[in-house]
């Protein structure tokens, strides 16, 4: 084997269309862009979504929804949730680092606290949020409650 046997693998050359070289390079004249028109010329560059003058989809279609800027999203725990936990843990107040130790919110997460179940247990609850059936459901079985406030929250607010 020597140098004058070697080649370049199959598919990987390709000869370049040699634009603009004449007319008996059949590619001479217009140059494959056509007659006249944004896209014979230099420099055109097509918009995003244009569809040739058509009306383009985006400006077809209704317009519809809208969110909140200033919305705030709580991770919802049930008082069956509390309950369990409690029995789990033999705890008399939760708050929200216990629930953090659990894997039942992230660090980042508000915790609303809502109604569904029964709780048995008399406990000192801590949370962002309470659901007025879950006051009423914890200050029956002789617990309490605590809004906790949120330190970044708070401090957007003022800004």
């Amino acid at each position: 084997m020597d140098l004058s046997n070697l080649k370049p693998a199959f598919g990987s050359t390709h000869h370049d269309k040699r634009l603009g070289r004449g007319e008996g390079s059949g590619r001479g004249g217009t140059s494959t862009r056509g007659h006249k028109g944004a896209k014979a010329r230099s420099g055109y560059k097509q918009k995003f979504g244009f569809e040739g003058g058509q009306m383009p989809l985006q400006r077809r279609l209704p317009k519809f929804g809208f969110k909140c800027p200033n919305r705030v999203e709580y991770k919802a725990i049930n008082i069956s949730t509390l309950q369990a936990l409690a029995e789990k843990n033999n705890l008399q107040e939760i708050n929200i680092q216990v629930l953090r130790e659990c894997g039942m919110a992230s660090k980042n997460d508000l915790v609303k606290i809502l109604a569904d179940g029964e709780l048995k247990a008399k406990l000192t609850v801590k949370a962002h949020a309470f659901s007025k059936k879950a006051v009423e459901a914890i200050e029956a079985v002789g617990g309490s409650t605590e809004v906790v406030k949120n330190s970044k929250k708070v401090e957007t607010a003022e800004n």
